[in-house]
């Protein structure tokens, strides 16, 4: 049963054999930078680059449910993406926008 689960994957046309399969898997790149940049201080990220991932994201993950074959591993990366981008990007606003409400909740 895996053999036939693993030669369905390996002959999918989005499977390892195509270019379908390797851009989204190195793209999780993207993303697991993003992740390790939540200890980096608000301070150092960046809005042009946060805006990027954020909107690639969106994009393409609706792309990735109108193309065929449908490729979930696009999708799943492009939401990943989304979702750190917009993460980064909460937290750059509320450290620029909104600076008082931590000192406010420190104060008490």
């Amino acid at each position: 049963m895996a053999s036939s689960k693993l030669q369905a994957l390996w002959n999918h046309p989005a499977g390892p054999k195509t270019i379908h399969f390797w851009a989204p898997t190195f793209k999780w790149g993207i993303s697991i930078a993003n992740i390790a940049d939540f200890s980096k201080p608000p301070e150092k990220l960046s809005y042009p680059q946060q805006i990027a991932v954020t909107c690639t994201g969106i994009v393409w993950s609706r792309y990735s449910t109108v193309i065929t074959p449908k490729n979930w591993n696009l999708f799943s990366v492009n939401v990943a993406m989304a979702g750190t981008g917009l993460y980064q990007l909460s937290r750059k606003i509320k450290q620029d926008y909104f600076p008082d409400a931590e000192a406010v909740v420190a104060k008490e």
